[in-house]
Formats: structure tokens, sequence, C-alpha cells
């Protein structure tokens, strides 16, 4: 770790791109662990006398561009958590699982969550209207009837509640776009945003959810137009894409050892490999979410 690294002041900016999702994201965290800033935040843990006692995280805007999303391998095995727990957001983003954890902004008492990304993506909900908004539904009638727009996005953002309640969502916006190929084919593009990411612990996760929504659009798009839509690029944006001080141990030992040591056939799934293991966990996850809910 190179701690003598100096902060001017700005942000640095990073880019990367790999063709899998694995690949990209790996490169994502190298390269923030090398070029990233040193900065202190307000979730460091302190002694007796308010002194910092964890390392200053690392830090950066983050792009990375995943350039086939559907691509294999799509797992990397170093995200911390199992199978299972992908499987478990995958569903939480796609299917709304635990939307019904969402607490009613009107209830002081109400300490449920604050928001899920597939409750604020699928049904909007802003003051005086009468229904939500289905976002994905809306974006997708517009790129059948104009794939170019580029109006075709869906915001989790709700400035009237979010500014102030506790957890905000990082996830700010997703943003679609089709292009044609040589073919005449249309082929969907994603932008993501986030404004702030843990890029071990989080990135990884959110990443495998949303290039599985970018293929759901595709999809309803395809279905909808009565014509074939590939899967184009996935590029995704951090305002602040960082490694809390207190996990760059942990990053070190267990990351960055897995990257030295293992070739990326050995570091990485397939989706054809996490399939079974999936399948078995989907009853037990419907259990674990019924039990929690209680």
């Amino acid at each position: 770790m190179q701690d003598e690294r100096i902060i001017s002041g700005s942000i640095p900016v990073i880019q990367v791109e790999g063709k899998s999702l694995a690949e990209a994201w790996e490169k994502s965290l190298l390269a923030l662990y090398q070029r990233g800033c040193r900065v202190r935040t307000e979730y460091d843990r302190t002694d007796s006398e308010g002194q910092p006692v964890d390392p200053p995280s690392l830090d950066s805007t983050m792009i990375f561009a995943v350039l086939d999303p559907s691509s294999e391998p799509m797992i990397h095995r170093a995200f911390p958590g199992g199978l299972e727990d992908l499987e478990e957001y995958r569903q939480e983003v796609l299917k709304g699982i635990k939307d019904h954890w969402v607490r009613d902004p009107s209830d002081p008492e109400d300490n449920r969550w604050e928001y899920t990304y597939h409750e604020r993506i699928f049904s909007y909900r802003t003051p005086g209207a009468e229904t939500p908004v289905d976002q994905i539904d809306r974006l997708v009638e517009k790129l059948v009837q104009a794939p170019q727009s580029r109006r075709c996005q869906a915001i989790t953002w709700k400035p009237w509640e979010d500014l102030d309640c506790y957890d905000p969502p990082c996830l700010q916006s997703l943003w679609f776009r089709i292009l044609p190929n040589e073919a005449g084919e249309w082929v969907l593009n994603m932008n993501i945003r986030f404004r702030s990411r843990d890029a071990y612990d989080a990135a990884y996760m959110n990443a495998f959810a949303l290039v599985h929504l970018q293929e759901m659009v595709a999809k309803k798009v395809s279905e909808r137009a009565n014509r074939p839509v590939h899967l184009g690029r996935y590029v995704d944006i951090s305002d602040s894409y960082h490694i809390y001080g207190r996990r760059l141990q942990h990053f070190e030992e267990g990351f960055l050892k897995l990257v030295k040591t293992r070739s990326f056939e050995e570091r990485t799934w397939t989706r054809e490999f996490a399939e079974p293991i999936f399948e078995e966990a989907r009853p037990l996850i419907q259990e674990k979410v019924k039990k929690m809910s209680r």
C-alpha cells in the first residue's frame, strides 16, 4: 500500500474496461488500489479520545466498461459473499422480493428500510400522484418507439426525502439507448451511475444484478418490437468508488492474493456452473425472506 500518496484535493478519475463483468470489476479494484487517493470518512472508527483507529479509505471516481456484458466467465470468486447471496440480491433488484420491507415515510415510528432499488425503479412514487410509475415499462415503450432516444432513463433519487433520510440510495440512474450494428440489428447500451459505492463489498453484486436488468430490458424491447435486440456495452460510473480503510487488510489478504496466485479461470465462475447452486438456493431464499418479514 502506497501510504505516501499525496492528496491534491482532486479526486482521481479512473477508467478501465474488460470483456466480461468479472474482468472489468477486477481491473477496477486493481486500478483503485494503485491510483486511488486516501480519504477519511465519517464512518471511520475512533478511540476513546476521538482519534481514528481505521486507516483512511481508498477513493476515486471510477468508470468501468463491460464490453460484452453477457460473456463468460461472469462471476468473480473474490466478491465478499456466496453464490446464494448473489442470487438473493439479483432477486431483490429484479423481482422485488424485499419491497415490502420499505418504510412508510409518513410514519416516523416505521423503522424499516428507506428503499429498495426495485421499488424505486419499478414503482417510483411522487407526492400527489395516485399511482406509482413503472419506469422500466415506460422506457421500454419509448425504446420501441424511438430506439435512438436519449431520454430512456430510470432514476431513484427523491430530493424531498433523500437529502435528509438516514440511508439514501447510492444508485442514482440507469440510462438506455439502442444503436444499430452493421447488420442493422438493434444493440442495447446501458449506463448506470452511483453517487457512492463500496468497491470491494458491494460493487460486484450491484453490477451483476444490473447486467441482468439490462438483459431483461433487451428481452422486453425485443418482444414488443418483434425483432432481436442484442446487449451492447455496460458502463458503470461511480462518483465515489471506495474501499474502507478497515477493509484494506482483508482486501489485500483476500482479493490481491487470489489475483496473484491463481489464473483468471481459477478465480472466476460461469453462470452455467453457478445455476444449479442458484436453483437450490431459491426456495431457501424465499423462506428466509418470509422468516425475516415476520
